[in-house]
């Protein structure tokens, strides 16, 4: 069974989300953002629900052209679940932007994508690992920020909250050595962040089953670690 796009396969889909017919789908880079925090979060986001914001609606899907269009959105998923969790940090799809583009930066699609992806969660990805302003952030919650700095970076994000928050932000040289090294950075955050996540969801599964589980057996998460001394201990 395919599991990925060939050349002739990535160039049609990105031609088929360009159809007037599909006048409200994602650009493809816009798409590969989104996908790429569609399938991580506390639960991915269902086939349905990734398929109908891509496209544009629901409906965008039933025509020729959309029915084509998922089926190698599909095999574009499929990929990108494979490259991510490999660790491996995937290619991005970024198109150089014209003068008169308004995103005014390659990156900036391509991050605002996988940003919706996030707010298209069922479950809050921040929520669900116990964020509270009235307590102290978590390791867990501290390194998902760390990982999702790049985001908000080139997106601007960061320093629009910076600015209102009255706090100084970067300028000249130290900015611009900021965004090169969030730029390089990225593809190997959004890897991590989607093995955070598995891991994440194993963890969870495995505290659900405790009681099947020897306190002196081996750890189910594959740590070498007896199950009281890893998983166990925060049970």
């Amino acid at each position: 069974m395919q599991k990925s796009l060939t050349e002739a396969q990535f160039q049609r889909l990105e031609e088929l989300l360009d159809e007037p017919v599909l006048d409200q789908a994602m650009r493809l880079d816009e798409a590969q953002g989104y996908l790429c925090a569609a399938l991580s979060g506390p639960q991915p986001v269902s086939e349905t629900d990734w398929l109908s914001q891509v496209l544009g609606s629901v409906e965008a899907g039933s025509g020729e052209t959309g029915r084509e269009a998922a089926d190698l959105l599909r095999l574009l998923a499929a990929q990108l679940q494979t490259e991510l969790a490999s660790g491996e940090p995937p290619l991005l799809v970024l198109y150089e932007q014209d003068d008169d583009d308004n995103t005014g930066d390659a990156y900036v699609p391509w991050c605002q994508g996988y940003l919706h992806g996030i707010d298209s969660a069922a479950q809050d990805w921040f929520e669900t690992l116990g964020a509270d302003d009235d307590k102290e952030d978590s390791e867990e919650i501290a390194y998902l920020d760390e990982q999702l700095f790049p985001l908000f970076m080139l997106t601007g994000d960061a320093e629009a909250a910076a600015i209102a928050a009255g706090e100084d932000w970067f300028s000249g040289l130290e900015l611009e050595r900021l965004r090169e090294e969030c730029e390089a950075n990225l593809p190997q955050a959004v890897s991590n962040i989607y093995r955070f996540w598995v891991a994440h969801r194993s963890i969870r599964t495995i505290r659900h089953e405790q009681a099947k589980v020897g306190r002196n057996e081996p750890c189910p998460c594959g740590s070498g670690k007896k199950f009281k001394r890893c998983c166990g201990a925060a049970g």
